[in-house]
């Protein structure tokens, strides 16, 4: 088998420019396609960002639970590149990409959400007084008449209402809040590919031979997709399907530089081994991976749409879904 070693002979074979093709097409189409649908899709509330879904669950919460995803990535990526002697040899491999996007989503979740925490408790403190002034008067006043307890109960659901509407109507998110949601969205589709192709075809097909107890207890295949799936349970952000487009981008990202990583001679073999050109069935390997975008992509939009689907009828007095 050739490698990229051997020269320019390598980089003139056809299935250089098929699967260069393959690479360049569907990044043309999502970078062209991307401004009209985003025409279409809803705006983005600032909110939504840091508020959770669930209508007794402080905010503070979703805050605690991404600092500790953020510091359990991170030490994770960084027991890794410790783990090997030459540090950043690691990411040479779309996993390790993966985690590092997903270690930034939680990295600016964690920001947005401190920033949130802060600004709704210095506005809103007043408001809340209020309204605990006004809960600890219902608990004082037991022995009022019913009708004056089915008042009180009127306007506690009154205030939630408003509460929500309020939250429904607020500004719209900055540039720092629109790139945290597409990175959330590449993260989600980096994930379900990442695990799905280690666990579906690398371990089974070819690392069958190398597969053992370190490969799982060093947890990356699955850690990934379990912090991003706790995080989408508690939070409130939309996932526009348009916004694949950048998990498309991302991969592409991740192709084009192992093609010049190799192209300059900084490495002589292919981390994955579907990645090789030198194969007459590169091309089908290079399709089949664009396709799957798709699915994976998919797999998670669905577990979304699902949430928004399922929760509201599983949880009625606690799932509240502002956008």
């Amino acid at each position: 088998m050739s490698t990229p070693a051997d020269g320019a002979a390598y980089w003139l074979r056809w299935q250089v420019f098929v699967c260069g093709a393959l690479i360049a097409l569907p990044t043309v189409a999502a970078a062209a396609l991307l401004p009209r649908l985003r025409r279409s899709a809803a705006p983005l509330r600032a909110t939504d960002l840091w508020v959770p879904c669930w209508s007794r669950l402080h905010p503070g919460w979703l805050l605690g639970y991404r600092a500790f995803a953020l510091a359990a990535a991170a030490a994770l990526l960084l027991r890794d590149v410790l783990a090997h002697g030459h540090g950043l040899f690691v990411f040479y491999f779309y996993t390790q990409w993966t985690f590092l996007l997903v270690t930034i989503y939680f990295a600016f979740a964690t920001a947005i959400s401190a920033h949130g925490c802060w600004a709704y408790s210095k506005k809103n403190l007043r408001k809340a007084d209020e309204s605990h002034g006004f809960l600890n008067g219902d608990v004082e006043n037991r022995d009022l008449s019913s009708s004056i307890s089915g008042e009180r109960k009127k306007d506690e659901i009154d205030k939630m209402t408003s509460y929500y509407e309020q939250i429904a109507n607020e500004k719209r998110a900055g540039f720092w809040g629109r790139c945290m949601q597409i990175i959330y969205q590449a993260s989600a589709g980096a994930t379900m590919l990442t695990d799905v192709t280690f666990w579906g075809l690398l371990v089974p097909f070819f690392y069958r031979d190398k597969f053992g107890l370190a490969m799982v207890t060093d947890g990356m295949h699955s850690l990934n997709a379990i912090f991003l799936l706790i995080d989408t349970i508690l939070n409130n952000m939309p996932f526009p399907w348009y916004r694949m487009a950048f998990f498309v981008f991302w991969s592409c990202a991740y192709v084009t530089f192992q093609w010049v990583l190799h192209a300059c001679g900084g490495l002589s073999w292919w981390p994955y081994p579907f990645l090789d050109l030198s194969s007459s069935g590169a091309p089908l390997w290079y399709l089949a991976m664009a396709i799957a975008h798709v699915p994976c992509f998919s797999l998670y939009w669905f577990i979304v749409k699902g949430k928004h689907t399922y929760f509201p009828r599983l949880f009625p007095h606690s799932y509240v879904r502002t956008s």
